[in-house]
């Protein structure tokens, strides 16, 4: 333990620090936006989400604002304070669980270091610290699993697809998995009404659809080396609506188009991959983490916004597969491995070398393309590995694990 936490405070004295070193301003978000946003609520007593349209769901803004309690100048340091908290507290529920006989918080620490300080320095840190502490409850204490992934659904939205595998896969606890969502969200729904926020409630869901392709998603790469290679009408250029950086170009339009539709089908083939499987008899508490691999795997390979923070989301369905028992942490190992290189290359794209990303500097395009096709091959991987466990629950097996009380069962 000792250990460990000497471990936990030097990984994130790095990240700390490469958040100040660092000239494509890793907290920027924080430090800008968020900060603008918490500026003009006190000052003017108009909240983002409340009395306008935002892009986060509505509990985000507690943790920003929760960031500027010691002043919104120095809302940057508040955060990583808060962010730190939070994981040393995911890190405490979740230090018993074993995969493989190795506590998987130290794959976490592994992993948060290869991601670098994006790790840190976004609100999906809050969702995805969410998300790690409902795994610690899937087994035991289902209906609680489930409302701390809607929380982090109320901050980032992708956690829903957890609660999503939890009501497919959490066999004669649905009713409690469903109370556990709806009692959260009735209470969340409530206080904004409460505050004035109803018209704006899910105006989060409407903020996406009219982008183009951000220049990170795997999507887009074939289009950032076309303006690479100087393809007429190829190019990076900056969306001053929504602050991202897209690429432009023939093709990139239907692209665009096709991302939410492709996304859609894998997200259906995953639950009809993952039904069949237990129907033919394999265990649930092993389909649970590979279905919310694939449903994590299809939000980002799929997706027109390739944000780096996004890589953070996959850490949620990795650690649930590691402790879900001997088989699934064997099936796991790989992509638990091959996560960390993934993170690692996600941290050379950005903060590290982003502007040249901009200026589609071959070789880092060369980074970029490797991080994607690690992100289509987890998809990938998720989707065999679905079918060969379905396959395989049709073999008689002998020796096949035998639940107990320590494993994480969906």
């Amino acid at each position: 333990m000792v250990g460990f936490a000497v471990a936990f405070v030097a990984v994130h004295a790095v990240l700390w620090w490469l958040t100040s070193i660092s000239a494509n301003l890793p907290l920027g978000d924080v430090t800008i936006t968020y900060r603008r946003w918490i500026e003009t609520g006190h000052a003017s007593h108009f909240w983002v989400g409340i009395d306008e349209d935002w892009v986060y769901p509505i509990l985000a803004i507690v943790p920003m604002a929760a960031a500027a309690l010691g002043g919104v100048a120095s809302i940057g340091t508040g955060w990583l304070v808060l962010m730190i908290v939070l994981d040393a507290v995911a890190c405490g529920f979740l230090w018993r669980f074993r995969g493989l006989g190795v506590r998987v918080v130290w794959w976490w620490l592994a992993f948060l270091l290869a991601l670098g300080p994006i790790g840190l320095g976004r609100i999906d840190t809050v969702a995805t610290v969410l998300a790690l502490i409902g795994v610690a409850f899937v087994a035991t204490r289902p209906a609680v699993a489930s409302a701390l992934f809607t929380a982090g659904a109320w901050t980032k939205v992708w956690p829903a697809a957890l609660v999503g595998v939890l009501l497919l896969l959490r066999r004669g606890h649905r009713r409690g998995v469903l109370a556990g969502a709806l009692v959260l969200t009735a209470l969340i729904v409530l206080v904004d009404v409460l505050y004035g926020g109803a018209a704006h409630l899910l105006s989060f869901v409407g903020q996406q659809t009219g982008r183009a392709l951000q220049i990170e998603a795997p999507l887009a790469t074939p289009f950032m080396w076309a303006a690479a290679f100087g393809v007429p009408g190829a190019a990076v250029y900056y969306n001053q609506e929504i602050l991202t950086f897209e690429v432009s170009g023939a093709g990139t339009h239907a692209a665009a188009a096709v991302s939410t539709p492709l996304m859609a089908a894998v997200v259906v083939a995953g639950v009809v991959l993952a039904l069949w499987a237990v129907r033919r008899g394999a265990h649930r508490a092993e389909a649970a983490p590979l279905l919310a691999l694939l449903f994590v795997a299809a939000l980002v390979a799929t997706n027109k916004v390739g944000s780096p923070q996004y890589i953070g989301w996959f850490a949620v369905p990795i650690v649930w597969g590691l402790v879900a028992g001997r088989p699934s942490a064997r099936r796991f190992l790989p992509v638990a491995v091959a996560a960390i290189p993934m993170a690692l290359l996600t941290q050379v794209i950005y903060p590290g070398f982003y502007d040249q990303v901009l200026t589609v500097q071959p070789w880092i395009l060369v980074v970029l393309t490797l991080r994607n096709a690690l992100e289509v091959g987890v998809l990938v991987w998720s989707v065999v590995a679905i079918v060969r466990l379905g396959l395989g629950a049709a073999r008689p097996a002998a020796g096949r694990a035998v639940v107990t009380p320590g494993r994480m069962d969906a």
